[in-house]
């Protein structure tokens, strides 16, 4: 049993469906989200316009990098997809707030790319499509 590939399994999994779920809150207003139409007019309001067609961009990549690096799959690509889209949300809306989440800050955006670079670093272990497809 390789319990180093385990432990990268439970990451993957959590941060990558997390992640994903994130995605159809904004696509599909799922999980207590806005859809396009909310998620669209939000980011008219921070100034990412145009707001819909970036709330589906946004929302695809967030789905799209969460499964991908929650089955392992491609993983560098969704460590990408998944830090880009964080580095968007600072930019646009927590880095003004300073580091801290308790005021709305980057602190969570942080600790997620820190999540998605170190496993696309070490790989995604054993336990990962890559590791099946790409031997």
């Amino acid at each position: 049993m390789d319990i180093a590939s385990i432990g990268l399994l439970l990451i993957r999994i959590v941060f990558g469906l997390t992640f994903a779920a994130h995605g159809t809150q904004k696509l599909f207003g799922w999980f207590g989200g806005y859809g396009i139409e909310g998620t669209g007019g939000f980011f008219e309001s921070v100034g990412i316009k145009p707001g819909k067609p970036m709330a589906v961009l946004a929302g695809l990549g967030e789905l799209g990098g969460g499964l991908l690096f929650a089955l392992g799959l491609l993983t560098p690509l969704a460590a990408v997809i998944i830090s880009v889209t964080m580095l968007v949300a600072i930019i646009t809306v927590t880095g003004k707030n300073g580091y801290w989440a308790t005021a709305e800050g980057y602190e969570y955006s942080v600790a997620i790319i820190a999540v998605a670079v170190g496993v696309a670093l070490t790989g995604p272990g054993a336990y990962a499509l890559d590791a099946l497809l790409f031997r």
